[in-house]
Formats: structure tokens, sequence, C-alpha cells
């Protein structure tokens, strides 16, 4: 059975959402999937200061050595002036070991984001968290427009051809949407599909 991660960070709940789409959709092509969060490494008052949101059922993943085990790996993160959250980067810091080895070599990877808005980066983040799984070997997967909810502009919605995406507003008072929630599933499904391919 395929083995799918689906590992990201959450400030506010977005994301957190997200992944569990993702793997939603990857759990439905067969594969036996993993959530888990990286660890929050802002200082605990900027934490309660920003209201983020701190309870989640996924666990911290222990160590960047879990990631070999793994046929597909998908990285969800918030945007931070148009590149991955310093979280999520610190956590990608630490696997220069499995990079050496090439344990990830051959894999397949993937990405999603959020943002405030429409055009807060959505692209250049999926880039900055693609860019590290191409530098581990990893044959990337997008949101490919076999996933036609992306394309409508009757209604602000995320979504781009290399991952998915959500906006959140300004405060975050906007939850993913129907469509971008069915962007996550897609992507997720698409993942599990081509890493089960490559390992048959």
């Amino acid at each position: 059975m395929t083995k799918v991660l689906v590992l990201y960070y959450s400030s506010y709940g977005h994301i957190e959402r997200m992944a569990d789409a993702v793997a939603e959709g990857a759990r439905g092509a067969g594969a036996q999937v993993d959530i888990r969060r990286v660890a929050e490494t802002a200082p605990p008052d900027v934490v309660a200061a920003a209201h983020f949101k701190t309870d989640s059922s996924h666990p911290v993943i222990e160590s960047a050595d879990a990631l070999a085990g793994y046929d597909a790996i998908i990285v969800g993160a918030p945007t931070r002036f148009g590149r991955m959250p310093s979280q999520m980067a610190s956590f990608w810091d630490t696997t220069g070991g499995l990079w050496a080895k090439g344990a990830l070599i051959g894999k397949v990877g993937g990405a999603f984001t959020s943002t405030a808005s429409q055009h807060g980066g959505q692209e250049t983040t999926l880039f900055s968290l693609i860019t590290n799984l191409l530098h581990h070997g990893l044959t990337i997967v997008g949101l490919d427009y076999g996933f036609q909810g992306q394309m409508g502009v009757d209604e602000v919605v995320g979504g781009s051809p290399y991952g998915a995406t959500t906006i959140s507003g300004g405060g975050g008072e906007r939850q993913p949407s129907a469509a971008e929630l069915d962007g996550a599933r897609y992507q997720g499904r698409r993942i599990a599909e081509v890493a089960a391919k490559l390992a048959a």
C-alpha cells in the first residue's frame, strides 16, 4: 500500500483544514496516510498575542528521518511575505542528512498554501515549498486542470496549477471554500495515484 505523508504548518487552522482534505483525497486513492505538523517555533508570547490556533489532533513530526518512510510527501504552509513561514523552513533545514544520502530521491511530492488575499503570494509560496522537494529529488505533482474548480471567475477561489490554495481574508475570517477543499482532495488523490504507479 502506498504511504503518504501530509506535513503542514498552520497558524490559524486554514492549512490544517486543507491538510485534512488533501489526506482525504489520498485515502480515496487507496493510500495509507499520516498527517503531521511541524513544531511551532514562535515564542509563546507571540503565539498568544497573535491568537494562533494551538490545539490540533495531529501530532508534531518527531524527526526529519521519518520522511524516508513514505512514498509521497505533500507539504502545506501559509505564506509569509510570498514564501514559506520560518516554522516550515526550520524543519526543512534539518533534512541535510537525508539529502546527503539521497533518501528522498524518486518519491512524489506536492504543496498547498493559503494567503490572506487573492494576490498575496500563493504561487511564490508554493514554489518556495516545491524548491525544497526538488532539491531532495521528488517528482512534483501539482493541481492540474483536470480540476475544473479553479477555472471559474464567478466567485473568489484559490487554486493554481502548482498546488491547491485557499484565501483566508485579512483577519482570517474566511475558511476554505467547498471548491478549495475539493481542489485539495483532488491533488491528494493525484499524488497518491502517481506514487502508486511509480512504486508498481
